[in-house]
């Protein structure tokens, strides 16, 4: 069974409209303790997201920027340059933001950190509207699984699943979320296929494949031909 983001999600989300000012801002991150929040628009909305590094490009690019040689102000990316000039969350934000669903997977919302490379993701309705907020740590919590869970849906979603005689001729064994598969599958094609089903569960960290396949038949044998016709 997979997570989904409202699961994990923060609901208790700081947020600021798109006029609210650098000075607001910066007090938001500081009394917060956060390192970004959603732009809303007038609707509820989210239309973009404020990080502390856009923030960051005014502080160390806002009062050089124009005594620059021209050679490394070229350099400097156009957006970075624009939000050295911004002041209100408008200016500053990245748009369009990058958000997930309520009902997408934990998984998916992993990939999209990872290809995105932010530390958070808002969390939007149907309507686009913001329903919480999803950092790295609350992604990671699926990890937190006790081993027995995990040892019992492995029996439950993968061997029952797949055995086709008796499941118990396989063993499970999980610690810290570790899974260790023995035994010896009907095929060599039901043991690959256990594993990597395995892999999928929540909260495993990773699959130790200890099966004893069956030896694999050559195509071309045929036991009741015991010497090569002339």
């Amino acid at each position: 069974m997979k997570s989904t983001v409202k699961e994990v999600m923060t609901t208790r989300v700081v947020w600021v409209k798109k006029g609210a000012s650098f000075r607001e801002m910066a007090r938001a991150l500081r009394e917060n303790r956060v390192s970004a929040f959603p732009v809303l628009d007038e609707e509820g909305k989210v239309i973009g997201v404020v990080s502390e590094a856009d923030m960051l490009t005014k502080e160390a690019l806002g009062d050089e920027r124009d005594g620059l040689p021209g050679m490394v102000n070229d350099l400097l990316h156009h957006k970075d340059l624009q939000k050295a000039r911004g002041i209100t969350a408008g200016d500053l934000m990245t748009a369009p933001p990058v958000t997930v669903g309520l009902e997408d997977t934990v998984q998916h919302a992993a990939r999209l950190m990872y290809t995105h490379k932010v530390k958070r993701l808002p969390v939007v309705d149907a309507n686009g509207h913001l329903a919480g907020i999803l950092s790295r740590a609350d992604v990671l919590a699926v990890f937190d699984r006790p081993d027995e869970d995990i040892r019992r849906e492995v029996h439950a979603e993968v061997l029952f699943d797949q055995v086709l005689g008796d499941p118990n001729r396989l063993s499970v064994a999980v610690k810290d979320g570790v899974v260790t598969l023995a035994g010896t599958p009907e095929t060599e094609a039901i043991g690959h296929e256990i594993v990597d089903q395995t892999r999928h569960i929540q909260g495993v960290v990773a699959v130790r494949d200890r099966l004893s396949y069956p030896p694999r038949k050559d195509p071309d044998y045929d036991p009741c031909v015991m010497f090569p016709s002339d």
